[in-house]
């Protein structure tokens, strides 16, 4: 049985999310929370294989129990937030920048219309996110060492786009490697993240207040310009023009997923041709990778997250192991190897 821990200052949502969680058969609730410091006290006695944490509660908010479970008892957490507006969810973006695996919206009452769905979702994001293996985050970060810069990119056309596909662990990946880039950076950088409905404002909102570029959620037919970083919006499928413009596509999921990392990488493909760079970060299955061999076949660069530096290395190592990725990096060096590749 997978051990669960539930999080949340709400007696009512605490016992809702502990129907859903128990009607799979496989999930038991080990303990409940009204709060951080109960929930920490409860994560150090009980051990359990994952944790749903609210964001807003008293004596100790889910972030800053978040950074203490990461500290002193590493778990699997899955932030379980009610509320889905810009300035709310900078609290669930900060908590996933502390340790938490992904955020996810708090299901309705059963007589919500959308509930059967948002509970099949609680259950398996939960059983997913279990089998995660975290690291113990430190109270104080020890001194940086100098890495050893990444190569200069040599030969090729200047990359004039940047297209990124993320998923589990995405969010955190983003901004340490936006956060990289110079504020003046020379090209315009697309982003699809996998991320729960009604998140993806608040997603854009966190990263242009964490990075030295403007991040804003992608519009139809805007124009491509540098130093911008436009994130997919939510259900639709993230390209480009010939033209160099913003297209978004209510066509099919691709492997599943709408927006997909394999789309955009065919569009930039076809747009930019050798001038495109891909990067594929941490996350769980493949999306993207029929996207890369297009970057490829069109003589553009691509770049996988290294293992040591993911979350999880679902995406990254399906590119590598189809010999698709032409530097494999960890996450602190991909934004100077991208800075290179586009000369700035």
């Amino acid at each position: 049985m997978l051990r669960a821990v539930v999080v949340d200052d709400s007696p009512t949502v605490r016992s809702l999310l502990r129907r859903i969680l128990e009607s799979d058969g496989e999930i038991v609730v080990a303990g409940e929370a009204r709060d951080g410091v109960e929930a920490l006290a409860l994560v150090q006695s009980l051990r359990p294989d994952v944790v749903t944490m609210d964001i807003h509660m008293p004596r100790m908010d889910g972030l800053e129990a978040t950074r203490e479970i990461m500290i002193v008892a590493p778990t699997p957490i899955v932030v379980v937030t009610s509320s889905v507006r810009a300035g709310d969810v900078n609290g669930a973006m900060s908590a996933l920048e502390a340790g938490a695996l992904t955020v996810l919206r708090k299901p309705g009452g059963p007589e919500t219309p959308d509930f059967e769905a948002a509970s099949k979702l609680l259950v398996s994001t939960v059983k997913t996110m279990a089998a995660v293996k975290v690291v113990r985050r430190h109270r104080r970060a020890a001194a940086a060492t100098a890495a050893s810069p990444a190569p200069a990119a040599t030969g090729g056309a200047a990359v004039k786009v940047v297209a990124i596909a993320a998923s589990t662990g995405g969010p955190q990946a983003l901004a340490r490697l936006l956060g990289g880039l110079p504020e003046d950076f020379s090209a315009p950088v697309l982003v699809v993240q996998h991320i729960s409905a009604g998140f993806t404002a608040g997603l854009a909102s966190w990263l242009s207040s964490s990075v030295p570029l403007r991040v804003k959620v992608a519009e139809a037919g805007e124009p491509l310009v540098p130093a911008t970083v436009y994130v997919a919006p939510e259900d639709r499928h993230l390209g480009v023009t010939l033209g160099r413009t913003v297209a978004l596509s209510s066509e099919p999921p691709v492997g599943g997923f709408r927006p997909s990392g394999t789309y955009l990488f065919e569009s930039v493909a076809a747009a930019y041709g050798p001038a495109a760079a891909a990067v594929i970060l941490t996350g769980m299955g493949e999306d993207g990778l029929e996207g890369l061999r297009a970057v490829r076949r069109a003589g553009g660069r691509v770049i996988a997250q290294d293992e040591a530096s993911s979350v999880v290395f679902g995406m990254p190592a399906a590119a590598i192991r189809e010999g698709l990725a032409d530097r494999i990096l960890p996450l602190d060096r991909i934004a100077r190897e991208v800075a290179s590749l586009a000369g700035k």
